[in-house]
């Protein structure tokens, strides 16, 4: 009988993770299958709780749910006791364990990618959702100078600054209202541009960021993995290294198999699959 895996969250008919996470499994021979389950808010308890009936091995938690299942679990991480988000769960005998893989996936492709260490360097960020505290996290503990934020609502942007200052001893942070978000000076100071919001998800979503603003020199990085977004055409055409998502989620998906299964995950096979699937 296959072992189950899945991904909660909602919507989640954009994800290419079952397509690169069954690939996975086929090249190890491993009896295992990664199913999309579409989880709405209010039914995510019980969503969770069948995790342990039907004796799941685990789940990838996605949008809206990173920061609502942390009631939910048994156990967390170290890394998610700071962070206050879980986008991986793991049923052990029964306990569900909460953990980040988010943290690695975004400073293996940062590292991987673009060469950028964030040690000492200034963040413009875009975001302050489940995603956006997983890379605060990891730019905090690669000792990044200076964190600027900005979202809409403005109050989830003060609850990030807020909860990140407890662990935050040298990095700044600034909060930046929505409609400052294009401020040249602000983008100025920035070594690179990180959006980790959802704009840029669906075809025709704007920019949040103007063109003029992208400065030589400047690296962006967009979280959206399933296209092209306005704000990389616009950072490409300007000459700029710029980068989506695809192998961050690529390197967390590894991770949270290697949760799962015990074993190395084959990452080249994992990433042929992920580029495939976006092709079709």
């Amino acid at each position: 009988m296959k072992r189950i895996v899945g991904l909660f969250g909602y919507p989640i008919g954009h994800s290419i993770s079952p397509v690169f996470q069954n690939a996975a499994f086929r090249k190890l021979a491993l009896d295992f299958i990664y199913l999309p389950f579409s989880v709405r808010p209010e039914d995510l308890k019980k969503a969770v709780e069948g995790i342990r009936v039907l004796n799941m091995v685990g789940v990838n938690i996605t949008i809206p749910h990173k920061e609502k299942v942390l009631p939910h679990l048994d156990k967390i991480s170290s890394e998610v006791k700071e962070i206050g988000a879980v986008n991986t769960v793991f049923n052990q005998k029964r306990k569900l364990i909460g953990y980040n893989t988010d943290v690695h996936g975004f400073l293996s492709s940062l590292q991987e990618d673009l060469g950028f260490d964030p040690e000492g360097k200034s963040v413009f960020l875009l975001g302050a959702g489940g995603v956006a505290y997983a890379i605060t996290y990891s730019l905090i503990k690669k000792k990044a100078k200076k964190i600027a934020v900005v979202n809409k609502p403005r109050h989830m942007a003060e609850s990030l600054i807020k909860h990140f200052k407890k662990i935050a001893k040298e990095c700044e942070f600034e909060l930046i209202d929505f409609d400052q978000r294009n401020n040249r000076r602000l983008i100025k100071d920035a070594d690179i541009l990180i959006n980790a919001t959802s704009v840029g998800m669906s075809p025709g979503d704007p920019s949040l960021i103007k063109a003029g603003l992208l400065y030589p020199g400047l690296l962006v990085f967009d979280v959206i993995y399933n296209r092209e977004t306005a704000l990389l055409k616009l950072a490409r055409r300007r000459g700029l290294r710029a980068l989506g998502g695809l192998n961050m989620l690529i390197h967390q998906g590894a991770v949270s198999f290697e949760i799962w299964t015990g074993k190395r995950a084959p990452l080249e096979t994992m990433k042929k699959a992920a580029e495939t699937a976006l092709k079709q």
